[in-house]
């Protein structure tokens, strides 16, 4: 399983990014994988690194096809070898 952490903001547009934001989430809920949003990003499982860069490509240019001319894509992955790893097991590891 491959958990990672997705932030997508454009640059020079206004102060609020939530309609950018909602933008965002709404490729990822018809991609049909499971994330969850936080304050600061959002963290994404999915079962390969093919489809996770699809669902990333697509948000990010849904972010450009809504005004955006600029864009930063940030994308942080862990993609373990030794085990198969959960959003859910990696919380109930620390607590």
């Amino acid at each position: 399983m491959i958990i990672s952490q997705l932030s997508i903001a454009p640059v020079g547009k206004d102060v609020s990014l939530s309609k950018y934001v909602k933008t965002a989430l709404n490729v990822l809920e018809k991609s049909n994988i499971k994330f969850e949003t936080n304050a600061m990003a959002t963290v994404i499982e999915t079962e390969d690194l093919e489809t996770l860069f699809k669902v990333v490509e697509e948000a990010h240019k849904a972010v450009m096809k809504s005004g955006a001319k600029r864009v930063i894509t940030e994308l942080k992955i862990d993609d373990r070898g030794d085990k198969n790893v959960t959003m859910k097991s990696k919380l109930k590891s620390v607590r």
